[in-house]
């Protein structure tokens, strides 16, 4: 019988998702009272940057979203149904489509964001600003360090090449 390894550090990835179903299960009325899933308002929160007016490519958006192709595929239907975006062929590429935010998706996420926005307050009022500072540099850092990853890894595959 193999002895299992000793582990010297908590699991990581599983407190982060713990978290997140943390901060999420104060979330998802507010979602679910404007008809919306956790998937759509990703969608809906990254198309409502102003940074995205223009749409985005749905590879992109997938990416930015976090969610993968087929999921959004689906999302994107029923978002595109009750009218919060709409889907067109690329300009520039016509195998491409960009999705943007319509006025419906707009006002949507206008609304919600005044809820969202409470909640952050809250969270701030309960742990404190520094400490909520502290958080997002942490998780930048965290996300800036798998990135650095990705460049390396497709840096050494091209190499390859």
């Amino acid at each position: 019988m193999v002895k299992p390894t000793a582990l010297k550090h908590r699991n990581l990835p599983l407190l982060l998702l713990k978290a997140r179903e943390a901060l999420m299960e104060s979330r998802r009325p507010a979602l679910r009272s404007h008809g919306l899933s956790d998937q759509q308002w990703r969608v809906l929160r990254v198309l409502s940057e102003p940074v995205n007016a223009l749409g985005l490519e749905t590879g992109r958006l997938a990416r930015e979203a976090h969610l993968l192709g087929p999921s959004l595929t689906g999302v994107l239907s029923r978002m595109e149904r009750d009218g919060m975006v709409v889907r067109q062929r690329s300009e520039s590429d016509a195998r491409r489509s960009v999705v943007r935010i319509t006025e419906v998706g707009q006002a949507l996420a206008a609304s919600l964001s005044v809820v969202i926005e409470s909640q952050y307050h809250d969270l701030e009022a309960t742990i404190g600003q520094p400490k909520l500072n502290k958080l997002y540099t942490l998780l930048d850092e965290l996300i800036a360090l798998q990135q650095i990853d990705q460049k390396e890894t497709i840096e050494m595959t091209e190499d390859d090449l």
